[in-house]
């Protein structure tokens, strides 16, 4: 299994433009965390956190940047290095993505055929509201599914963003369990079974 998560986040080059500017004011009242001078940057470092969290299960990760600049450094990767892109296909049954608004749901986006999108609702509980936009794993996965999953966070890329903690945990808990199987599948795009 390859695990992605991406380490920029939307407050980024803003926050970088005022020289002096502090953007943590961090505040967690009621299991929702949030940051009272500004955007939390959830999107993706709850998903980075997550990915810390996974580290010690045997399995693959990849941290990316540039994704909030239109997947600048997946495309980077899979372009410019052959060799990583071929390991990242012929060595991973799927990808998991943590980069996902909301709590309950996932995106196969372009990388996921019928039967892995049946296989990630059975596994998660999640559903999958629409297949528009994109993110890393539309870049990496050229002959494996993949998919993005809901870590609670909401309000991306405004100042009134906010993380649940109880469903970054779910999440996370759901992820456990998953990546304990013995056995996991592998999800072909190019062998659809459905």
């Amino acid at each position: 299994m390859l695990l992605v998560a991406h380490a920029d986040t939307f407050w980024d080059e803003l926050y970088g433009r005022y020289v002096g500017y502090q953007p943590w004011g961090l505040v967690e009242d009621n299991g929702v965390i949030r940051n009272i001078q500004g955007g939390l940057g959830a999107d993706d470092r709850a998903g980075c956190a997550l990915v810390w969290l996974l580290r010690d299960m045997g399995h693959s990760i990849l941290i990316t940047n540039g994704e909030e600049q239109r997947q600048k450094g997946s495309n980077y990767l899979m372009n410019q290095h052959h060799d990583i892109a071929d390991q990242i296909n012929s060595q991973h049954q799927f990808v998991i993505q943590v980069d996902r608004r909301n709590g309950r749901d996932f995106k196969c986006y372009s990388v996921g055929t019928d039967e892995f999108r049946a296989y990630v609702s059975r596994v998660t509980g999640f559903s999958e509201p629409d297949r528009r936009s994109y993110t890393d794993i539309v870049a990496l996965c050229r002959n494996i599914c993949g998919v993005n999953l809901s870590i609670g966070y909401y309000n991306e890329h405004t100042e009134d963003e906010y993380l649940v903690v109880s469903e970054w945990k779910n999440t996370l808990n759901l992820c456990r369990r998953w990546l304990s199987e013995d056995k996991l599948p592998r999800f072909s795009r190019n062998h659809r079974n459905d």
